[in-house]
């Protein structure tokens, strides 16, 4: 937190790159690397959905961890993502296969014992070196696009092409400050004015947003890109969870008629909707943020139906 009571996001600090290159350090290989995430983290999740776009999961294994922070070592007052202890302890997480590690906490101590820093997911592990390749989404959406398409079961897909790269990147720069890190500058605000300045560029970039769905299919065009995943997961979200929660109600997702079916029409495309485990979403903010919701009341509504129908058809893809 900055002493004006913003939100100030923390860079990650693994930052290798898995290449096609065989003579990389972190060659693309099947079998090799390990996904750890939650469903619950909106940053994971768009990993996730890349891996299920893209065909990987033979090639990629992934585990989510519980949806509410535990106590990641004895003797601490430490909170963070933690595994359950079997597999049928809480539905959609599992125990780590591959370290044992009973915390993400524990696998940033293995990759690095002095390691100081938070403590995120996602985290992509290389089972070989037994150490974090990347805990930078963005970055791990690239490789997932690009490095694996050898044994890729959706090799011909690909989410930034170079012919949108440039447009691609301006709007990743523009919903990511709006919308994906906007929503938590207004959540985890503790003084009026940050909240009130992050929540008026959140709604400046849904209304941007939504001008441009009038006009085609997707942000960058009428072809998915990376742009949409990394924005489809906030939103998501948003009724759910960011209007109540991170007091981000000036208008709901509803309210939006091209936003709202654009983010059925993304949740409707093969393998996305098992990223979506909206038990794990709810849960996980409302009974983790204890300073936001000290007695984890989670609502008991508005459970969007995003498999009803949409009309993004209406422009060609």
């Amino acid at each position: 937190m900055a002493k004006s009571g913003a939100f100030v996001p923390v860079p990650t600090a693994f930052r290798n790159f898995i290449s096609r290159d065989a003579n990389s350090s972190f060659p693309a290989e099947a079998g090799r690397y390990h996904l750890y995430v939650s469903y619950a983290c909106p940053w994971a999740s768009r990993c996730l959905a890349l891996l299920k776009l893209k065909g990987l999961e033979k090639a990629i294994g992934f585990t989510s961890v519980k949806y509410k922070f535990g106590r990641t070592k004895d003797g601490e007052d430490h909170m963070g993502w933690v595994f359950p202890a079997s597999d049928t302890e809480e539905p959609g997480a599992e125990p780590d296969p591959i370290n044992g590690a009973k915390s993400i906490r524990e696998l940033y101590e293995l990759a690095n014992p002095n390691y100081s820093g938070r403590y995120s997911v996602p985290v992509l592990w290389d089972k070989e070196l037994k150490t974090i390749v990347n805990n930078e989404s963005s970055e791990i959406i690239r490789m997932f696009n690009a490095e694996f398409n050898e044994v890729a079961e959706n090799a011909a897909l690909d989410l930034y092409p170079p012919h949108l790269q440039a447009l691609i990147n301006e709007t990743n720069e523009w919903t990511f400050e709006g919308i994906n890190i906007g929503v938590y500058k207004c959540g985890f605000a503790t003084q009026q004015e940050p909240y009130e300045e992050a929540a008026k560029k959140l709604f400046e970039a849904l209304d941007r947003c939504e001008e441009i769905l009038g006009k085609q299919r997707y942000l960058c065009g009428n072809t998915i890109t990376e742009s949409d995943i990394r924005v489809f997961t906030t939103l998501i979200r948003f009724d759910e969870v960011y209007v109540v929660h991170f007091k981000c109600n000036k208008k709901l997702l509803r309210e939006y008629p091209n936003l709202f079916n654009y983010t059925k029409d993304i949740y409707q495309m093969p393998g996305i909707s098992s990223t979506v485990n909206m038990q794990h979403i709810k849960r996980h903010y409302y009974l983790s943020h204890t300073g936001i919701n000290p007695h984890g009341i989670i609502p008991i509504g508005p459970n969007i139906d995003y498999s009803a129908p949409h009309d993004r058809e209406r422009f060609s893809s």
